[in-house]
C-alpha cells in the first residue's frame, strides 16, 4: 500500500491540478477524464484541418502547415501523457484493492498494534503523503513552465513566418507596384505638357483683322 500511494502520487503529476488532489483522495472521476481527453482531442483535430485549409490560402504555405503540425503534435503528445497517467492509476487502484483485501486478512491473524505505534504510524504516514504531494506539485509545476515555454516559442516561430510571408508578398507586388508608379508619373507628365500647350495657345497674340472691303465708286 505505501508503494501504491507514493506511486500514485507520481504519476498525478501528468495530471492537471485539479484532478490531481481529486485522484490522490481516491474521487476522481477517471471515466469523465478520459471522455474530456477524447473530446479534446477531436477538438485538436478539427482544428487542425481548419488551420491546413488556411495555409493553403497563404503564400508561405509549408511554413505554415509546418507550424500547424507543430502544434498538434504538442498537444496530442500531452494528451497521451495524461491518458498514461489515468490508465496507470487505474492499474494501481485494481492491484491496491488486491493488496488491502490481503493487508485485512492479515491483520486478523495478529495482534492490534499499541496506540502509541498507530499514532507513530499515521503521523509517518501523513508526513511521505505530504512530501509525495510537493513532488507531485513541483512535477506539475514544471510540466506548466514547459507548456508556456513551448507556447511562446510557437508564437514567436508564428510571428517568424507571418513576416516572412508578409515579405515575400511585397516583393512579389514589387513589380506590379513599379509598374503603376511608372504609369501615375507617364501620366502627370502628359498633363503637364498638355497644359503647358494650353497656357501656351493663350498667350499668342491674336493676328490683326482683316481689311473691311472697298466701296464701289457709282456709276457716272
Amino acid at each position: 500500500m505505501k508503494k501504491f500511494a507514493f506511486a500514485l502520487l507520481m504519476t498525478l503529476a501528468s495530471l492537471p491540478l485539479w484532478a490531481q488532489s481529486n485522484a490522490a483522495a481516491g474521487n476522481a472521476d477517471l471515466e469523465g477524464e478520459k471522455r474530456r481527453l477524447s473530446t479534446e482531442r477531436e477538438a485538436i483535430e478539427k482544428r487542425f484541418v481548419e488551420e491546413r485549409a488556411a495555409c493553403y490560402k497563404k503564400f508561405a504555405v509549408e511554413d505554415c502547415l509546418r507550424e500547424s503540425r507543430s502544434r498538434r503534435r504538442t498537444e496530442t503528445d500531452n494528451i497521451k501523457r495524461q491518458e498514461t497517467a489515468i490508465n496507470d492509476i487505474l492499474r494501481q487502484r485494481s492491484g491496491a484493492a488486491e493488496l488491502q483485501k490481503l493487508d485485512q486478512k492479515a491483520g486478523t491473524q495478529r495482534p492490534q498494534d499499541s496506540r502509541e505505534k498507530q499514532e507513530q504510524s499515521i503521523q509517518g504516514q501523513k508526513e511521505r503523503e505530504q512530501r509525495a504531494a510537493d513532488h507531485a506539485t513541483s512535477r506539475a509545476a514544471t510540466a506548466a513552465e514547459a507548456a508556456e515555454r513551448e507556447r511562446q516559442f510557437q508564437s514567436k516561430q508564428q510571428a517568424h513566418a507571418d513576416e516572412q510571408a508578409k515579405a515575400a508578398q511585397r516583393q512579389a507586388e514589387a513589380p506590379t507596384a513599379a509598374k503603376r508608379f511608372e504609369d501615375k508619373q507617364k501620366r502627370a507628365e502628359e498633363h503637364r505638357a498638355s497644359r503647358e500647350r494650353q497656357n501656351a495657345n493663350r498667350s499668342k497674340p491674336r493676328g490683326a483683322p482683316l481689311p473691311a472691303p472697298a466701296a464701289s465708286s457709282p456709276t457716272p
